[in-house]
């Protein structure tokens, strides 16, 4: 039972990607083909491949990763607190510091990892662009072999999906009906691209990130019937 996890053996992630090329056209003619056949069944018959580069970053062939935000719970005796941090820059570089991050402090097989969505797309996504930039996948993320129920990490979607396959429920809704404040602040998931390539603006993507990981603590919180965190609890570093 997730009551019985110790939350200082948790560490919560969100991942931010965007399509590896600012536009289609930078893709070369081979790259530009398997694009067009990678999304033939999601475009309608009208949207070219072209059109429908916005959403290339979904997919780890054709994205990568532009950010990754962590937090893990620092409880000692009545105090408790929230430390969050964020990768970014260079995406080798992002993935490194990462993989440091679990080899030296969450290694252990009491560690997990927790994302919402995460089972599905976080950890598959960092290990298919660790493998792409030639960067050795940790154990935590090595999961060859492995049956889905046999994955030891957390996944709050997961956990509200009670085993019904069928369900999905977005982060923004889950904090709804959980009366968790929204994590979202002025952009959303469709304009990470837009605000990376055009705007430029890394530093709106970090908190954007950010919001989602203490989002996805908090729900984690609430799942155990635990008081939310607060303002002060929360520290970025």
């Amino acid at each position: 039972m997730i009551e019985k996890i110790n939350l200082n053996n948790i560490l919560f992630l969100d991942i931010e990607t965007v399509p590896e090329t600012e536009n289609y056209h930078q893709l070369d003619d081979e790259m530009q083909i398997l694009y067009e056949q990678k999304t033939q069944y999601q475009r309608k018959d009208d949207i070219t491949a072209e059109e429908f580069y916005d959403r290339a970053g979904i997919w780890a062939e054709f994205g990568k990763i532009v950010c990754i935000s962590v937090g893990f719970f620092v409880i000692k005796g009545d105090v408790r607190n929230f430390r969050v941090t964020s990768f970014f820059g260079e995406e080798t570089k992002i993935l490194k510091d990462f993989n440091n991050l679990l080899s030296n402090h969450f290694s252990g097989p009491q560690h997990l990892l927790c994302g919402h969505n995460a089972k599905e797309f976080d950890i598959p996504f960092l290990a298919r662009r660790m493998i792409i930039n030639g960067i050795a996948i940790p154990d935590k993320l090595n999961l060859f072999g492995k049956k889905p129920w046999e994955i030891p990490h957390l996944d709050t979607l997961e956990l509200w999906k009670f085993g019904d396959y069928k369900h999905f429920t977005s982060l923004k809704l889950m904090c709804k009906v959980l009366g968790i404040p929204s994590p979202k602040g002025d952009i959303d998931g469709s304009q990470v691209g837009h605000v990376f390539y055009v705007e430029k603006d890394i530093d709106r993507i970090v908190t954007y990130c950010e919001k989602d990981t203490i989002a996805v603590a908090q729900i984690f919180l609430r799942l155990r019937r635990e008081d939310l965190l607060i303002d002060d609890e929360i520290i970025h570093v």
